[in-house]
């Protein structure tokens, strides 16, 4: 079976790396182990920033044009015909003006995974988009939600029988290779310097709010502790030189600037590591914290988002709130005081992240919700037990 594939806010070759464009490849990869042959549909990117609504009335006209080219491509035998369309990342900013375009023309399920709703949007200068989003949950045969908040908010659109939780997941064996070698440094190593690493880009907003906590709470340990730790902070952006004024207080030989890294690098950066820190503003669910575990890097984030989807706290590491520095300061220095107990949490997040966030297991979640849609007429009942439990709030 063959599935069209969009993600309109960044597409799957875009230049800049981000978290967006790694959970848009992922997905392909789980669609394709489920057993879909994936086609990428189209690359137009219909973010609009600003609110600008010229902009939003261009990009819809865009995206009906490009609907109805691909409607004929699908139809005179140009292109192979989709069973069902998938649209990645759905929020006011970002609409998809062309899949339900498509999917109600071609009369095929239209799937959606990670979606928000702002019904404060449905006046004012997104009103437009924030109506398309609407428009598509409507429509929408299943929405697939890796971020338990998003769950609550889009309910009154989409009903709960749409509506399934899929954990954030990762090609984790390509990460778990580095756990061994973290454990084995921590265990034979004299030092008792916690090694701690971030990952993350650096661009200004909830980023840069991150970085000026991670900050802080440095500054916060007391004394004692202050030549106890060292910080290696992976990642480049806009906002580097303000990231780099941020830490200029500490002394240099403890951070360390190492760039961005190609996932090889981010990997034994994280062998050498104890601890992965990030404040988490507002961080939908954070990609790089699954990933850090599935590498056997405990972790200490504020509790936003999805973030306590990833992280099992006392666990596989530590949640505190958001944006609370004296809070992230206190939990970092119970780890600098009890390093050994960062070797066990490490332990457990590789056993969590296998069992639960692999891509494999997403493809199974995405085969068991979406093979009903694709085997019966598209307006016939669906029997709820043929997907399980799935639409749990």
């Amino acid at each position: 079976m063959r599935i069209a594939f969009y993600a309109p806010l960044k597409p799957l070759d875009h230049p800049v790396p981000s978290g967006d464009r790694l959970v848009a490849r992922l997905l392909v990869t789980a669609l394709e182990q489920a057993g879909f042959a994936v086609d990428v549909a189209s690359k137009l990117r219909s973010r609009v920033g600003d609110g600008n609504s010229l902009r939003q009335a261009q990009l819809a006209e865009l995206g009906g044009a490009l609907a109805r080219r691909l409607i004929r491509r699908y139809e005179n035998g140009f292109l192979p015909r989709p069973d069902a369309w998938f649209t990645y990342h759905l929020y006011y900013k970002a609409p998809d003006w062309i899949g339900p375009l498509v999917a109600r023309e071609l009369g095929i399920p239209y799937f959606i995974c990670e979606a928000s709703h702002a019904p404060k949007r449905a006046t004012g200068p997104w009103a437009a988009s924030h109506r398309a989003v609407e428009h598509a949950l409507e429509q929408a045969a299943a929405v697939f939600c890796p971020n338990r908040a998003d769950m609550e908010c889009v309910l009154p659109v989409s009903g709960a029988q749409k509506l399934h939780f899929l954990p954030p997941f990762a090609d984790i064996a390509t990460w778990a290779g580095s756990a061994d070698n973290r454990v084995k440094r921590r265990e034979n190593t004299l030092s008792d310097v916690v090694r701690l690493i971030t990952v993350a880009m650096m661009r200004p907003g909830d980023k840069m709010q991150s970085y000026k906590i991670l900050a802080a709470a440095l500054a916060d340990l007391p004394v004692a502790q202050q030549g106890r730790w060292h910080l290696t902070l992976v990642g480049d952006g806009p906002a580097r030189a303000d990231v780099a004024a941020l830490f200029a207080q500490f002394p240099k030989h403890q951070v360390h600037f190492a760039g961005q890294c190609d996932p090889v690098a981010t990997r034994q950066h994280l062998a050498h590591s104890d601890l992965y820190v990030w404040p988490a503003i507002n961080e939908a669910y954070g990609m790089a914290l699954l990933e850090a575990q599935a590498a056997g890097v405990p972790v200490l984030a504020g509790n936003s988002g999805g973030v306590g989807g990833i992280v099992d706290d006392g666990q596989t590491g530590w949640l505190v709130a958001a944006g609370d520095v004296a809070a992230f300061c206190q939990a970092l220095s119970y780890c600098l005081d009890a390093p050994e107990t960062l070797v066990a949490a490490g332990s457990a997040a590789v056993k969590n992240a296998r069992q639960f966030h692999d891509v494999s297991s997403a493809a199974a979640k995405l085969y068991q919700v979406m093979l009903p849609f694709l085997t019966r007429p598209l307006d016939s009942p669906i029997d709820d037990d043929l997907t399980g439990d799935g639409h749990e709030i």
